[in-house]
């Protein structure tokens, strides 16, 4: 740089005065843990939740695409860092960890203590969390249930359901082992899947993972079925909303959000 340009640059800096806000999120700021291999959750996610000054702030946490009981189990070790990770200086309200069968595997208290580690006090949700808590508000018990997993991790998500109080009246499965293979089912695969399992008997449909494009299923279901159909990211968006304390409807995803 010449000595004349060098000059040119010394500009007067005028102070401007900075009015603040409470920033981004006033009415609520959700940090939620993805996996490192979802190609779906965030994406349901900002469809679901209202433009109505809520904030949603993401993290990232280590997974094998390949989906094992070993493999969901092992995400434990990560949840602790994942959530530190997340406005590590500002204020989160709700923490949600996306992944319904990780929680089943780790256990949802276990979740929650690893996620209370980085921030003490804060409400926590999961999937199977959201699930269960939609399950009791719809006042639905007897549910059919379908999954992406292999049969290894089938077996323990039919267990803690029961163990919780529902009847599985059926359960179907793609039996996919990769979350790369999981995101690449078809909307119209999960619609005509779900619908092969509903019977008279069933009350609710509950169809589990968030990596499962399954959004887009909810309404035309619910309309030919009459019952409520509820996913892993719908029922735990809502869940965080009702932490939140957010009682507004949302239209769109089914009988749960429009309540």
């Amino acid at each position: 740089m010449t000595a004349a340009k060098a000059e040119g640059a010394r500009v007067a800096i005028a102070h401007a005065p900075a009015e603040l806000d409470e920033g981004l999120g006033a009415k609520g700021r959700i940090g939620l843990i993805a996996l490192s291999s979802d190609q779906v959750i965030e994406q349901d996610w900002r469809r679901l939740l209202p433009d109505d000054d809520l904030a949603l702030y993401v993290s990232r946490i280590t997974n094998a695409d390949t989906v094992t009981v070993e493999s969901l189990s092992a995400m434990e070790a990560g949840l602790e860092g994942a959530a530190r990770l997340i406005l590590p200086e500002g204020r989160i309200d709700v923490f949600a960890y996306g992944c319904t069968s990780g929680s089943v595997l780790i256990g949802e208290e276990r979740v929650f203590d690893s996620l209370r580690k980085a921030r003490p006090g804060i409400p926590c949700t999961t999937p199977i969390t959201g699930a269960l808590a939609a399950f009791e508000r719809l006042a639905v018990s007897r549910i059919a249930v379908l999954t992406p997993y292999i049969e290894d991790v089938n077996r323990p998500i039919a267990a803690y359901l029961e163990a919780r109080g529902c009847e599985i009246a059926a359960f179907g499965s793609f039996e996919l082992k990769r979350d790369g293979e999981i995101a690449r089912v078809t909307p119209r695969s999960i619609l005509e899947a779900a619908r092969a399992l509903d019977s008279p008997g069933t009350q609710a449909i509950f169809i589990s993972c968030t990596a499962l494009r399954a959004l887009d299923a909810i309404a035309p279901l619910e309309a030919e079925t009459g019952k409520p159909v509820i996913t892993s990211n719908q029922a735990m968006a809502w869940h965080a909303l009702r932490l939140l304390g957010y009682g507004r409807p949302i239209e769109g995803f089914g009988r749960l959000l429009a309540m």
